[in-house]
């Protein structure tokens, strides 16, 4: 990755003691509980994250009708699978996929702020908000996929999707080569966050 998508090493260790003294004032003022906070990162580590896209994905691979489905209404499609309830709370409202297909590779972005589909892709890392990749991806989305590790040949036409408070996208990526024996849990240890925004590919088998 480019170093101007790298942060101080300190930059956890510092966001960190702003939480707790955040965290601590709300608790002095009875705001919050001293288990709120845990609630909510559970919430996120359990329910809400990308381990649910990886399961839509691995369902889109193994069923083409489901990824039809998908990419038509993408909440309803959802909502046939056994996924945890809130999928359309919490960050996933208005929810729409897009799918790689070859000869078209999909980015995601959001220009205006961080809009992002918390509950299949998890919370949004650092450089997804940072000034630098919404705009540049924007105007040069091929040589910032590059910088990521992921150079997209010139005869692949690269789709930007820019989120926002009214839809948040999410790509399902192409399903890998030599896959074709696993099972579908196999196979979603094969989707990556990074793969369903676009800035990767799924990992081989």
């Amino acid at each position: 990755m480019a170093d101007q998508f790298n942060y101080r090493e300190d930059r956890e260790a510092h966001s960190g003691a702003r939480v707790r003294a955040l965290e601590a004032l709300l608790i002095k003022k009875g705001i919050i509980t001293d288990r709120s906070v845990d609630t909510v990162l559970d919430y996120f580590e359990t329910k809400m994250g990308p381990f649910n896209g990886a399961k839509i994905v691995a369902r889109v691979w193994v069923d083409p009708g489901f990824k039809g489905r998908l990419v038509a209404d993408t909440p309803s499609a959802i909502a046939e699978l056994a996924l945890p309830d809130g999928m359309a709370g919490a960050e996933g409202e208005h929810m729409r996929a897009v799918a790689n297909a070859p000869g078209v590779h999909n980015l995601i972005i959001c220009t205006l702020c961080s809009s992002y589909p918390w509950p299949v892709l998890g919370l949004p890392p650092y450089w997804y908000k940072d000034p630098t990749f919404r705009s540049r991806a924007a105007r040069e989305p091929r040589a910032v996929l590059k910088e990521f590790g992921l150079a997209v040949p010139e005869s692949t036409q690269v789709k930007v999707w820019d989120s926002s408070a009214q839809i948040r996208w999410f790509v399902v990526p192409e399903r890998p080569a030599g896959t074709e024996a696993l099972s579908e849990a196999e196979l979603e240890a094969l989707v990556t966050p990074e793969a369903m925004m676009g800035v990767a590919v799924a990992r081989a088998a």
